[in-house]
């Protein structure tokens, strides 16, 4: 056993010192209190110490990080006193795992949906039958997700011993059997494969050192967090009630600024629209001057209407059906038509009409293209 001495000397040295202060122990006692995942990111832990039968020993190693490093081979009839003597309170207080062989777990590579990554055991429990000769009952299990896929499908490895099968080779541990923490596979390099088969009820979870002293501390340090941040929220909450008081005080005077204002540019702005829209349309002096242009002598208005943007022409003419095509072609207006049909007068011998267009901007090149186009193909 001095060899073994010997050689855990060695990994006890590269543990690192022990807490030699306060703070330092504190800080390692707060560490353990944080989530599993939040440790190994960490690099505060992960550490494990993992057994497997050899023949007639007990092969003992030392996983860190990923790195598994041979310890020991103790006899099989080892106890956990012995263990514990042998391995000092550093070394002791390193959860310990069964790494069952290779060759007696069977492996699986699955194909799920990503939803099924929350309950991945419960997932396992229905499938284990058609991927295995064993069903739940029958069977000790766990998997590990190996991936994700491009197409959100999970990469999921299953691992399975039979039941049987798994408690004689965790009787084989002798008294080690006891106290573990977890039962890893063993891959095809000697590494930990990273699942768990042992079942729930069996595992030993780590507990802090002087739980309670920890639980006072944390309770002091979570008191005195709550204070400060009360503190700092009531200063906050004074200087806004200020600040808000000052806004109150000038409040009035804002609004009434942004109501004159408003005032203003609504004023500036119907004024611009309307000189804008009035500079574009042609004047009714000029409407008349060009109608009086383009209707014959023989004919006479008995009213002449702009409403908006539309021209209305009510008369008496002897050729009514010829004057839209007078009318076609000006610069001022579009679309000229007969409103109704054409109503003899008896009297005058003449046709009563109703005739509309559509008045354009003096300044719509497009439109006066268009009448000169227009004009054009009449000629």
């Amino acid at each position: 056993m001095s060899g073994v001495r010997d050689t855990l000397q060695r990994f006890r040295a590269r543990l690192g010192p022990g807490p030699r202060s306060f703070f330092a122990w504190w800080g390692q006692a707060l560490a353990t209190w944080l989530p599993a995942r939040w440790r190994v990111v960490l690099g505060l832990t992960g550490d494990r110490l993992l057994f497997q039968r050899q023949d007639d020993e007990i092969e003992m190693s030392w996983l860190e990080g990923t790195q598994r490093h041979p310890l020991a081979r103790l006899p099989a009839t080892v106890s956990p006193d012995d263990l514990r003597a042998l391995l000092g309170s550093r070394l002791a207080e390193l959860p310990r795992w069964w790494l069952v062989p290779a060759g007696m777990a069977l492996r699986r590579r699955l194909l799920l949906p990503a939803a099924a990554a929350d309950r991945l055991r419960d997932v396992l429990t229905f499938e284990l039958d058609r991927q295995t000769p064993f069903t739940a009952n029958d069977a000790c299990f766990d998997a590990r997700v190996v991936g994700v896929r491009e197409d959100a499908q999970l990469d999921v490895e299953l691992a399975a011993v039979q039941k049987a099968a798994f408690v004689d080779g965790l009787s084989r541990l002798g008294a080690l059997s006891q106290g573990l923490a977890g039962a890893d596979v063993e891959d095809a390099g000697g590494a930990p494969l990273g699942v768990n088969l042992l079942p729930e009820a069996s595992r030993v979870a780590r507990q802090a050192p002087r739980r309670g002293l920890h639980a006072v501390l944390a309770s002091v340090a979570v008191i005195a967090v709550v204070f400060a941040a009360w503190a700092v929220l009531d200063n906050r909450r004074a200087a806004a009630d200020a600040f808000a008081a000052r806004v109150d005080s000038r409040a009035d005077a804002a609004r009434q600024v942004a109501a004159q204002r408003q005032q203003l540019v609504d004023l500036v702005a119907g004024t611009t629209t309307l000189n804008q829209t009035s500079a574009r349309r042609p004047t009714a002096l000029e409407v008349m001057d060009e109608v009086t242009q383009r209707l014959p002598d023989n004919t006479y208005l008995e009213k002449l209407a702009i409403e908006g943007d539309r021209l209305t022409l009510i008369g008496f003419s002897p050729e009514a059906s010829g004057l839209v095509a007078r009318l076609q072609g000006s610069p001022l207006w579009r679309n000229p038509a007969l409103s109704g049909a054409l109503q003899p007068d008896p009297r005058t011998r003449m046709d009563r009409f109703t005739m509309t267009a559509e008045l354009l901007g003096k300044q719509d090149p497009a439109a006066a293209t268009q009448g000169g186009a227009d004009a054009a193909g009449r000629d």
